[in-house]
């Protein structure tokens, strides 16, 4: 009897354990994105939006300066692709972005702008707008505000990620190991996440400057690219460093991959890869082994 009470205890401490994931050792390749037309400004990051099973590349640059002849409206497209890494057409609704994700809370493809943390900075094009898209998943020119500027996301070229469940965003600020988590409802952080680099073995200057991503595994929820070293480095939402995947050591990542050219969509952490074709190409890696 005794026995069995403690066999039915165990299976049922064990059946409420939350769910995680392995770490791939090695990165595994799950798509490639040749980008089909140059990049108007430069690629910031990507989304995807299974339902319509499209992803979606957006580019990022300053709005020139207005006058009597052109708005200062940004430049930047965004380009859709199918889930096969085919394009299928770009838009122009005139953000500098630099966050893309899908809301499946608005059933939205929405954006965060450069300088979302401050008013002074390119409106009324600046904080966070959602895309319109036809039936299909196309693009199209014309979008909606969702919300404007919020200081609570710090550093102006930040590329926040978003937890769905929670609806608070992780913002990555530029030069250090610091994450700041932010509701919208607030005009400051509600606090702050401080990644163990010293575990992770990495300086500041080795990873991706203002990019974290979420990815919705419990205690792995938090990805960072380390583009000295070529790999991925996991942690969980009090900054513990869990483990790391290695990226293809043949990739050559350069420079502006430590300010742009990242995203996770589709439980893919995705990489520009800007020497391979004509204008580029965003691999999608695989950091973590499915339950």
């Amino acid at each position: 009897m005794r026995i069995s009470t403690m066999l039915f205890s165990f299976i049922l401490s064990t059946a409420v354990l939350p769910a995680s994931a392995e770490i791939l050792p090695e990165a595994q390749l799950g798509i490639k994105i040749p980008l089909v037309k140059k990049p108007s400004t430069r690629p910031i990051t990507v989304a995807h939006i299974p339902g319509l099973k499209r992803y979606y590349i957006a580019d990022g640059g300053l709005a020139p300066m207005g006058d009597e002849n052109e708005a200062p409206i940004s430049k930047s497209l965004i380009h859709a692709y199918d889930d096969e890494g085919k394009y299928v057409n770009s838009s122009r609704p005139g953000y500098d972005n630099r966050s893309i994700y899908y809301n499946p809370n608005s059933d939205k493809l929405e954006t965060i702008t450069y300088n979302v943390s401050s008013d002074v900075g390119f409106a009324p094009n600046t904080g966070i707008f959602s895309i319109d898209l036809t039936e299909s998943g196309d693009l199209k020119d014309t979008s909606s505000e969702v919300f404007g500027f919020n200081p609570a996301f710090g550093d102006a070229a930040t590329i926040p990620s978003y937890n769905s469940e929670t609806k608070l965003y992780y913002a990555k600020q530029e030069r250090s190991n610091k994450v700041w988590v932010v509701d919208l409802k607030l005009r400051e952080k509600i606090s702050e996440i401080a990644l163990d680099f010293t575990k992770a073995g990495v300086a500041t200057d080795d990873v991706s400057d203002h990019f974290v991503a979420y990815s919705g595994v419990k205690g792995e929820e938090l990805i960072l690219l380390d583009v000295d070293h070529k790999a991925v480095l996991v942690f969980d939402l009090s900054g513990k460093y869990v483990g790391k995947s290695e990226l293809p050591k043949t990739m050559k990542l350069r420079s502006q991959n430590h300010f742009n050219g990242t995203g996770y969509a589709n439980n893919m952490l995705f990489v520009y890869h800007e020497p391979e074709g004509e204008f580029g190409t965003y691999y999608g890696f695989k950091i973590l082994k499915d339950n």
